[in-house]
């Protein structure tokens, strides 16, 4: 018997948490909701921060020091690199300027702890992800 349920065209898998020690868990935690991740749970000792397609981003603290301009393990990606640089700007975290490669166009923002995080262009062409 043939299913009228829409065919889910999503990959069947997903990065479900990444972790990211950072300084100061409450200062990233606000610093990362600004730029539209959504807040899960936060306390002293950690947070978690929800993404796009339901991974979440722990944020647990350091004793470490970080070097100001560490990259950040891992980068973000926005429907509209243009738009996000300027509502970052707006906000007062002082975007780097958009740079353009062969695929994606990014920028860098600094994050309290001191990481470099790359916000770059979506590629997924119009696929659901």
């Amino acid at each position: 018997m043939p299913s009228n349920a829409p065919k889910d065209n999503r990959p069947p898998v997903a990065i479900g948490h990444v972790s990211l020690r950072v300084s100061e868990v409450a200062e990233s935690t606000d610093f990362l909701v600004k730029l539209g991740l959504r807040s899960i749970h936060q306390s002293g000792k950690f947070a978690v921060l929800e993404l796009r397609g339901g991974t979440h981003l722990v944020l647990r603290p350091t004793e470490e020091n970080i070097a100001p301009g560490t990259p950040s393990p891992f980068d973000l990606m926005v429907d509209d690199v243009e738009a996000a640089r300027k509502k970052y700007g707006a906000a007062g975290m002082e975007p780097s300027a958009i740079e353009k490669g062969k695929i994606h166009q990014w920028f860098t923002l600094i994050d309290p702890s001191g990481y470099e995080i790359t916000v770059t262009s979506s590629h997924v062409g119009g696929r659901v992800v």
